[in-house]
């Protein structure tokens, strides 16, 4: 993977999807989903979306340098498939790791097509639903990507809605969804 855990972040607000208000001059996605039910379903969700199966789920290449995510992780996802595949370098800002709230955010390395950063947490509620939150801050780095347009945004609507999908299905398949 070469030396792109020394690579600088493609842009300054890093950390920012921690904040209640995502940096200003980006496209933002916030989405809340519940996904299941149960500390099954919730411990599972958390084992999925740390291991990276959510995202090779969603159709995406993974190749990091640790098998978790956690804070300093370099990854390099893929979308698409040989020489018309497209190299996403990100490495893993923070990451979340409490008894009811699990997850990570990573941010734009050199060579992404956007600038900015993505942030995704399971959290087990008080009523024991499984909730999916996904947070984000990203525009065009590349000619390609501005050219677009509105094109790039529906793209980044799809993958979303392929991460909630999967993790959904990777949250409740087998005996996760029926623990208690």
């Amino acid at each position: 993977m070469g030396s792109g855990n020394s690579a600088p972040f493609t842009y300054e607000q890093v950390g920012a999807t921690r904040d209640a208000l995502l940096p200003a001059g980006y496209g933002h996605v916030s989405r809340d989903v519940v996904i299941g039910h149960g500390p099954g379903c919730f411990h599972d969700a958390a084992e999925a979306l740390l291991g990276w199966q959510m995202h090779r789920g969603a159709g995406l290449g993974v190749d990091a340098t640790a098998a978790r995510a956690a804070a300093g992780v370099l990854v390099v996802l893929r979308a698409g498939w040989g020489p018309m595949s497209i190299r996403i370098p990100c490495r893993v800002v923070y990451s979340i790791d409490t008894k009811d709230r699990q997850g990570f955010a990573y941010g734009t390395l050199p060579g992404h097509p956007e600038h900015g950063e993505e942030a995704f947490t399971v959290q087990l509620a008080h009523d024991h639903e499984v909730h999916m939150r996904i947070r984000a801050f990203s525009r065009p780095a590349t000619a390609l990507a501005r050219a677009g347009g509105p094109f790039t945004r529906m793209v980044q609507e799809h993958v979303t809605n392929r991460y909630v999908r999967s993790l959904r299905a990777l949250a409740n398949r087998g005996e996760g969804a029926q623990r208690a």
